[in-house]
Formats: C-alpha cells, structure tokens, sequence
C-alpha cells in the first residue's frame, strides 16, 4: 500500500468509479459486527480508520493493520466511504447528523453505507438530510449474525439509489455474501425488519418444540437432526438449537437487540396497518426475556422464558 493512504484529497466520485483502487475507509461502530467486518475490509487492501466510543475494540483493527481514530470527525475526515454500525436509530443520527458527525465532517460527495438495523422511517429522514448537503447514503441492514461477519458470509439487503448500489458494491461483496438493492432508501431497514420478524419466530417455535421434546424423553439431539434434514430444517434450527440443547446462550445476536428490532416490527406493521398477531406475541416474549436478565444473552435464549412458562429449568 503507498505511503499516502489511498482517498486522501481525491474526489469520491472518481473513487467510486475507479473500482481498481483501494479506499479510504472509515468504520463506526466496532462491536461484535463492525468489528469483524472492519478488518476484512483492511484485509481486502483498504486503508480503514475505525472508531469506537470503547477505544479498546479498535485493537483487532489496529493489528490487522488498520488505523484507531480519537473522534467519528477524526475518522470520516478525508475519507472515500464511511460505514456505520451502531446499536440503535438515536446512536446513527448522532454519527450521521451530530457536531462530530459525518455530515459535518466528511467531504460532500462521500458515499455512507449505514449496516445498522433501524426504523425505516429514520432512515428516510437521514437520507433526504445527507441529499440536501451532497451526501450519499445507503441503508445496508445484514443478517447472519456475529458468525456471518466474522466469515465475510452476510446477507445485505440495501436501500438507496441504483447508482450508488454499484458504487457500494467494492466494500458490500467484502463483507457479504449474499448482497441485494432491495429498493429506494428505507427499503433495506424494513426488509430487515421483516429478516428479524421471521428469525424471532423461528427462534420461539423451535424452543418451544425442544421443550415439548424434552417433556417427552425423546432423543433431541437425534430429533434436532432429523427435522433438520425435512421441511422443518432452517437456518435459525442449524445454529440455535445446539445452544438450547446445551444452554449455552454466549451472544451472537443480544436479545436486547432483538427485542429493539421487534418493536421497530410492531410499530411500523402498526403505521401500515398491517396486523403481525404472531410477530407481537412473540415481541412481547423477547420482552419478557429482557425483564428476566437475559438481555445480555443471545436471542436464542429467549428458551429460557419459555422454559419457565412451561415451569421448567431455564
């Protein structure tokens, strides 16, 4: 790589078109997901400056060969593309619109790929703001959790201009595996919403059915494998049901997320007037398992509050 990282003083929208050239990159937001994908993105060839609000979760970052930033303006300044994964819709509009944020800091021009999962209705917001002062911002939600990000396997689903699609596409294939432009901006957020509408209910019948196994002194493990191979078989039964099987609930996906993105469901569903009796019933036990502690945990534990409405040990 040269010396000059590569995006400082150039205009984005030769970067963007210009494919053959590695990228100035800044990554906000270096959790369990940006973590991961911020150093496959430095391993691809890309200069990445990352900041966290815990300076610590730079290191990986940092020892793949890519930069720490003090502040979100010291990390978007001069750079091609900024990437943003935080928790929560106020954590984005703070990046994005805030006194230290990108859209004060950044050059006008830059492309912003927002993978945070948020309401659709903010993203829109923040979209017509990044227009205004010559921004351009894709909503770029994933799913496949912390396993996805740290193989470089996540399924993207994008919201946004066409155009800009294709100008994301060189830091989106690294990241992910499965990438689609699923409409204009806010399209991305509320597939999203929809990805984890169906995955928290995959996640409650699948512990249920492990309960009313047990119950019966089936062989579960043998049982797991067997509905895995017919219609039942999934995703979510593939990597969630040996965590219930073993109570082992470390996090890839914190049910306190879940239960966020559930109530982004409920709301939006409700401004639609589209009723999701199943999605609120199961909204209201991923709420449940916040209230009990086990918000820390992976959304797979949400086993747990069932177990106990069926009088079991957790």
């Amino acid at each position: 790589m040269a010396q000059t990282p590569p995006g400082r003083g150039r205009d984005p929208q030769t970067v963007t078109a210009d494919r053959s050239r590695d990228m100035r990159i800044a990554f906000v937001g270096l959790g369990i997901m940006g973590s991961p994908m911020a150093v496959h993105l430095q391993q691809a060839g890309h200069d990445v400056v990352g900041y966290n609000r815990t300076p610590a979760k730079a290191q990986p970052l940092v020892d793949a060969g890519g930069t720490a930033a003090a502040s979100v303006a010291e990390a978007v300044t001069g750079a091609d593309v900024v990437a943003v994964m935080v928790p929560d819709s106020p954590d984005v509009v703070d990046v994005l619109a805030g006194d230290d944020g990108v859209f004060a800091n950044a050059r006008p021009g830059t492309l912003v790929i927002d993978f945070s999962s948020i309401r659709p209705d903010v993203t829109a917001d923040l979209a017509a703001q990044a227009r205004e002062r010559g921004f351009r911002l894709l909503d770029a939600p994933v799913s496949g959790g912390q396993a996805g990000a740290q193989n470089a396997s996540l399924s993207i689903m994008v919201g946004g201009s066409a155009e800009d699609f294709d100008a994301a596409r060189p830091v989106l294939d690294v990241v992910g595996s499965t990438v689609v432009h699923v409409g204009p901006a806010g399209s991305g957020q509320t597939v999203k919403a929809a990805n984890q509408l169906i995955v928290a209910g995959n996640i409650g019948l699948l512990a249920e059915a492990i309960l009313f196994l047990e119950a019966y002194g089936v062989d579960t493990a043998a049982a797991v494998r067997v509905l895995g191979g017919g219609l039942a078989g999934s995703t979510v039964l593939d990597q969630k049901a040996q965590k219930m099987l073993d109570r082992s609930f470390e996090p890839g996906f914190r049910v306190d997320l879940h239960h966020k993105d559930l109530g982004i469901v409920t709301s939006a569903a409700r401004a639609a007037d589209v009723p999701v009796p199943l999605g609120a019933t199961v909204a209201q036990l991923m709420g449940a398992a916040r209230a009990q502690g086990d918000g820390d945990l992976d959304h797979s534990a949400l086993f747990r509050t069932l177990a106990r409405l069926a009088g079991r040990e957790p």
